[in-house]
């Protein structure tokens, strides 16, 4: 077994819990998925997320777009009633339907 402390953190998203940021990772060897462990941004929860679950947002300066199913999870946020980052902290932000 092998953890490595991320400095600086990987920016996030964990289909499921949202947004946050790797602050390391577990390697338990070549049977088994890496293990992302990570701060949550909208709870401050820090979880074990296996690999399959990780993905990387969208980084304009390198050209990547939206993951196709992280825009999925958090459209299911949205419909489940919580605001999107656009709109939290604003006026916006319990409105029945996030742009």
């Amino acid at each position: 077994m092998m953890f490595t402390q991320l400095n600086p953190t990987i920016p996030l998203h964990v289909l499921g819990k949202g947004d946050g940021y790797a602050i390391g990772m577990i390697d338990y060897g070549q049977e088994h998925n890496l293990i992302w462990v990570t701060a949550l941004d909208s709870s401050g929860e820090i979880w074990c997320a296996p690999n399959p679950t990780v993905r990387l947002g969208r980084n304009w300066t390198m050209g990547r777009g939206e993951n196709p199913l992280i825009a999925k999870d958090k459209a299911a946020e949205r419909a489940a009633g919580e605001a999107c980052e656009a709109c939290a902290g604003t006026e916006y932000e319990h409105a029945a339907v996030c742009t």
